[in-house]
C-alpha cells in the first residue's frame, strides 16, 4: 500500500510516496526550498510542486513544525510565518492539491511514530523520547508505545534561551561550532535536561544530523539513557505522515 507523504520543514519542503508494508520510501523524494517568509499561502505552493513531481491523486499526510490540533488547525510557528497561527492547514492544502484527502500532523510526531513502527523504536516499552535536531528541535514522547502529542521540547529554556537556539542543527551552523564542541555542550546539557524532567530509556536523535551520527554521538557522555539515531533518518517525517494519512 503506497501513501503520499510530505515533510514541512524550516529549510525545505520534501514528500514521495511511501510503501507502508516496507516502512521506507516508494519512489526518490522530491525536494524545494521552503518559501521566506514561509507564509501558508507560499508553502501551499511549496506542497502542491512536491505532489505535483509525481503526478499524485491520493490522500496526502503532511507534517507542520509546530502544535497540530484535530489534524487540522495550527496553534504555533515557531520556524514558519506567524500569519499561520489558527489556520485550518487541512483545509488550504487540501483546497491547493485540487481537492485530495490530506491529514496534518506535527512533525516530529509523524517521524516518532515512523521511527516507533519501523526504526530505532520498534518493540521498545517504557519512556521513549525522539529528538529532530535541524532548523530547531521537534519531540515526540512515546509512552509503552503511545504517543504524547504536541510536546514542543524544543521550547523549554537552556541557558536563558529556548533550547532550540542553543542546541538545534542550526545554532552548531550559525555559531560556527564543531561537531564535538556542539555535542558535548550543548547537545549533551539540552539531554541531560530533558533527562531530569522525562527519565526516557531511549533517546532517538532524529532530523538531518541522524546520518551524521558518527561525528557527534560519541561526544555526549553523563546521559543515563540510551541514545540512538534514527534509523529511517531524515525521511522519518515522511513515513510518519503518509501513516497518519493511512490512518495508523
Amino acid at each position: 500500500m503506497q501513501i503520499f507523504g510530505v515533510d514541512i520543514g524550516g529549510s525545505g519542503i520534501k514528500g514521495a510516496p511511501v510503501d507502508l508494508d516496507k516502512g521506507d520510501l516508494a519512489q526518490e523524494r522530491h525536494k524545494v526550498l521552503t518559501p521566506h517568509p514561509a507564509t501558508p499561502d507560499g508553502v501551499a505552493d511549496g506542497v502542491k510542486q512536491v505532489v505535483d513531481h509525481f503526478g499524485w491523486t491520493g490522500p496526502v499526510g503532511v507534517t507542520f513544525p509546530g502544535v497540530v490540533t484535530d489534524g487540522a488547525t495550527i496553534r504555533t510557528a515557531a520556524n514558519v510565518d506567524d500569519s499561520w497561527i489558527d489556520t485550518d492547514a487541512r483545509a488550504l492544502l487540501g483546497e491547493r492539491l485540487g481537492g485530495l484527502p490530506v491529514t496534518v500532523v506535527n512533525d516530529a510526531d509523524a517521524a516518532g511514530v515512523a521511527e516507533m513502527h519501523f526504526g530505532a523504536g520498534r518493540g521498545r516499552r517504557g519512556t521513549v523520547i525522539l529528538l529532530t535536531l535541524g532548523t530547531g528541535i521537534g519531540s515526540a514522547v512515546f509512552v509503552d508505545g503511545v504517543l504524547v502529542p504536541n510536546t514542543e521540547l524544543g521550547h523549554l529554556e537552556l541557558d536563558g534561551h529556548d533550547a532550540e537556539k542553543r542546541a538545534s542543527s542550526k545554532a552548531r551552523e550559525d555559531h560556527d561550532l564543531s561537531w564535538e564542541h556542539w555535542a558535548a555542550h550543548r547537545v549533551r546539557k539540552y539531554l541531560a535536561h530533558v533527562e531530569m524532567l522525562f527519565s526516557p530509556e531511549l533517546f532517538i536523535i532524529g532530523g538531518g544530523v541522524s546520518r551524521k551520527a558518527h561525528k557527534f554521538l560519541p561526544h555526549i557522555e553523563g546521559i543515563k539513557a540510551e541514545i540512538v539515531p534514527a534509523q529511517l533518518q531524515n525521511n522519518a517525517g515522511i513515513v510518519g505522515a503518509a501513516m497518519r494519512a493511512a490512518g495508523h
